[in-house]
C-alpha cells in the first residue's frame, strides 16, 4: 500500500515521519518549490509534545524551543483574570508546553524523513480515483498513480474542494496579525505565555528562544483587509498604546516584514473525512481557530492515530476507524475554540466574564484540560 500525502505543513509532515516510524510506504507533495522560513510561532501542548517523543524528536524539539510553564489570560496591564499553571501537567508527561518557531519545527520534521520522499515544486490539481487506485494530478502537468491520497493541504484544501464541494469555512469576524521579535524577556517572564484581554482587542506572547518572541494581536474587522507595510507597525502601536508598555516594546522590536496578517477562519465541521481511499488530516479536515492553540496539535494528533490505525487494520476500513476514533474530540475543540474567541471579543459585560473565568472551578479546569492532552497508547 503507498499513501501519498499532499501538503508539507506540520500536519503532513508529521504524517510522513508517523508513516516512516511505522513502515508505511508513503511520499510527500509540496507545492512550494524550495522550504523557506515562512510563519511566526507555535504553541506544542503535551499531547502533541507526546507524539513527538512517540517519534523519537522531542528533544530536538526542546533544544529550538522554549518551555512555558504557566499562561495567563490577564487584563491589558498584565494582572491575571485566569492562570493556568503547568506543574501538574509537568508532573505527568515531564513536560508542559513547548513554544517554536513554525519553521524550526518545520526543519526538524523535514530532516527527520528521507529527503527522497519528499517533492516540492508539485502543486495538486485534481485526482481521479480508479477502482483500485488514484491518479493525482499536478499544476505542472505531471502526474502519478497511487493506492491512497491524504489532503494535509490546510484549510483551503483543494483535496477537499474535490473531495466535499460543499464543503464551508466560515469567518469569525476576527483578524489576527502575528510577528517575531528580536526581544527578550526575563525573570518569571521567560517561561510563561500572556493572553491579554482588551476591549474588543487582544494580544498574546511569550518567548520561542532567548532572543526571540513569538506574539500575536487580535481585533474585529472586515475579512480580506490588506495592510499598508509602511504603516502597520504604528497602526498596531496605535492599537495597543493602553496595554502595558511591554506590548509597545516587543512590537516596536519587530522588523516590519515579520509581521503577517491572517483572517481567523473555520471549517464547518464535516460529516466524513474520506471518501473510498481518499481522506483529510488537520486544518483540510478540522480547522479550528487558534483560540485554544490546538489547531497544529490536533494535526499532530492525527498523525499519530492514523498511522498506528493502518499498522493494524490492513482490511482497508481504516479510515472509517480513524474519523471515528477523532472526530468527538475535534469537533468538541473547534466548537469549544469558536466560543472562546468569541466570549474574548464581547462588547458588553467584560467585568463580569471576567470575574467568572477569574472564579472557575480549578477542578473543572483540569478536566477539560486533561480531555485535551490524553492521548491513547498504542501497544
Amino acid at each position: 500500500m503507498k499513501f501519498t500525502i499532499i501538503g508539507a505543513g506540520i500536519g503532513g509532515l508529521a504524517t510522513a515521519l508517523a508513516f516512516e516510524k511505522a513502515g508505511i510506504d508513503y511520499e510527500v507533495y509540496e507545492k512550494v518549490p524550495v522550504f523557506k522560513e515562512v510563519g511566526a510561532g507555535i504553541w506544542l501542548a503535551a499531547n502533541a509534545l507526546q507524539v513527538f517523543d512517540f517519534l523519537g524528536i522531542l528533544e530536538h524539539i526542546k533544544e529550538k524551543g522554549n518551555a512555558v510553564d504557566r499562561f495567563t489570560i490577564g487584563k491589558p496591564n498584565l494582572t491575571p483574570i485566569a492562570d493556568n499553571i503547568q506543574s501538574e501537567v509537568k508532573e505527568k508527561y515531564g513536560f508542559s508546553t513547548i513554544a517554536i518557531h513554525r519553521s524550526d519545527l518545520q526543519s526538524i520534521l523535514i530532516n527527520s524523513i528521507p529527503k527522497e520522499k519528499i517533492f516540492f515544486g508539485k502543486e495538486f490539481k485534481s485526482y481521479d480515483a480508479k477502482s483500485s487506485s488514484v491518479v493525482v494530478s499536478f499544476m505542472d502537468d505531471s502526474s502519478i498513480e497511487t493506492d491512497f491520497v491524504i489532503g494535509a493541504d490546510g484549510i483551503n484544501s483543494k483535496v477537499r474542494k474535490q473531495l466535499f464541494p460543499e464543503s464551508k469555512t466560515r469567518y469569525s469576524g476576527q483578524t489576527c496579525w502575528r510577528g517575531v521579535s528580536d526581544f527578550s524577556l526575563v525573570g518569571d517572564l521567560k517561561n510563561r505565555a500572556f493572553e491579554l484581554w482588551g476591549n474588543q482587542i487582544r494580544f498574546g506572547f511569550s518567548s520561542i528562544s532567548p532572543q526571540k518572541v513569538y506574539w500575536f494581536a487580535v481585533a474585529l474587522s472586515k475579512r480580506n483587509g490588506v495592510d499598508d507595510k509602511r504603516i502597520i507597525k504604528n497602526q498596531l502601536l496605535d492599537r495597543y498604546a493602553s496595554f502595558d508598555p511591554l506590548v509597545s516594546q516587543i512590537i516596536s522590536s519587530t522588523k516590519t516584514e515579520k509581521i503577517s496578517r491572517n483572517d481567523i477562519d473555520d471549517l464547518i465541521p464535516l460529516a466524513s473525512w474520506y471518501n473510498k481511499n481518499i481522506c483529510l488530516i488537520g486544518d483540510a479536515a478540522h480547522a479550528t481557530t487558534p483560540n485554544m492553540g490546538q489547531g497544529g496539535g490536533q494535526a499532530i494528533e492525527d498523525a499519530y492515530y492514523l498511522s498506528n490505525i493502518i499498522l493494524r487494520n490492513s482490511d482497508k476500513g481504516f479510515f472509517q476507524l480513524f474519523y471515528d476514533k477523532r472526530k468527538h474530540k475535534v469537533n468538541q475543540i473547534v466548537k469549544n475554540s469558536w466560543s472562546t474567541g468569541k466570549m474574548a471579543h464581547i462588547k458588553y459585560g467584560q467585568s463580569i466574564r471576567n470575574l467568572m473565568l477569574k472564579n472557575m472551578p480549578q477542578k473543572l479546569m483540569k478536566k477539560q484540560m486533561q480531555s485535551i492532552l490524553e492521548i491513547e497508547k498504542f501497544s
